[in-house]
């Protein structure tokens, strides 16, 4: 019986306390209204303020608890000259939206927004000439394939504008061995305010394996003093080069030549670097060894 007499008064002091009037401070939501083909927000725009009302006890718990609250509307006509609003520059929108609230002031200072026109930007794709693609003993042939080859960005025009003239893929694999078909994500800063119309691209590689060869060369020695003997130490070249493996039946191997330009001549050591002045078409990896070779006159 006692509790039952505690619930009922308790309830009655409720109900009596909330149909007074209270003066106090309440956050309140905003929304920005503007044309979201024309516009867009460089970062996340505010969503409330904080003001000070006076009003019935149920109309402050409501408010409190955000329930059936209307946000106070700021629209944006155009782009706007300034970056921010004045706490007082915000009564309109407020009083508009405060059913049954009275507002007595609004306690945020400035509502820092910033808005950019909406522009479009196709970028144009391409692999990243920093990666390695296949492994020692393989090549790509031929021009790599990227669909789509561009891509198109929608965003705003300060952070549209700052994006490169093109952009670098990277495959997720660097060591290719044969021909492949690969989807790669399509990497940009600002995501959360950038869109773009795709997220990756599929990248086609026509991969042919190498073969090692090495040939044996007897370098021509130009530009030597007249009336003197040469010798060489080592008396050859070797050369050490790399060819497609279905083009080396047609590889012309006769096509090497080497020479040492003795006006290079070092006398520290008396050695001269071997050059290759001719080679045939379609080898690649080219080294030569040694890379100095003795000269010796007499």
């Amino acid at each position: 019986m006692v509790l039952l007499c505690f619930v009922a008064a308790s309830t009655f002091w409720l109900l009596n306390a909330l149909n007074k009037s209270y003066s106090t401070q309440i956050t309140y939501p905003i929304r920005f209204v503007y044309d979201q083909e024309e516009l867009i927000p460089v970062k996340p725009l505010p969503e409330e303020v904080t003001i000070n009302v006076t009003g019935k006890g149920w109309k402050l718990l409501r408010k409190s608890l955000h329930l059936e609250v209307q946000p106070a509307e700021i629209f944006i006509r155009s782009l706007p000259k300034n970056n921010y609003l004045l706490g007082p520059a915000l009564r309109p929108a407020l009083v508009n939206a405060l059913d049954g609230l009275q507002l007595n002031f609004v306690v945020t200072d400035t509502l820092y927004f910033n808005f950019d026109p909406k522009v479009e930007r196709r970028i144009p794709l391409a692999l990243d000439p920093t990666q390695q693609l296949t492994g020692e003993r393989h090549a790509v042939v031929g021009p790599v394939r990227i669909s789509p080859d561009s891509v198109t960005f929608t965003g705003p025009s300060s952070l549209i504008d700052s994006m490169p003239g093109r952009l670098f893929l990277r495959l997720p694999n660097q060591s290719l061995t044969e021909s492949a078909q690969l989807e790669v994500p399509i990497n940009y800063d600002y995501k959360a305010m950038i869109r773009a119309d795709k997220e990756t691209a599929v990248v086609k590689v026509h991969v042919k394996s190498l073969l090692q060869e090495e040939r044996q060369l007897a370098p021509e020695v130009v530009n030597a003093p007249a009336g003197r003997d040469v010798l060489l130490r080592p008396p050859f070249v070797l050369v050490r080069y790399q060819l497609l493996e279905d083009s080396a039946a047609l590889l012309n191997r006769d096509m090497f030549k080497a020479v040492l330009d003795y006006r290079q001549y070092t006398p520290q050591d008396s050695t001269v670097v071997p050059q290759l002045v001719q080679k045939p078409t379609g080898v690649r990896n080219i080294t030569l060894w040694p890379e100095r070779i003795k000269v010796i006159t007499r």
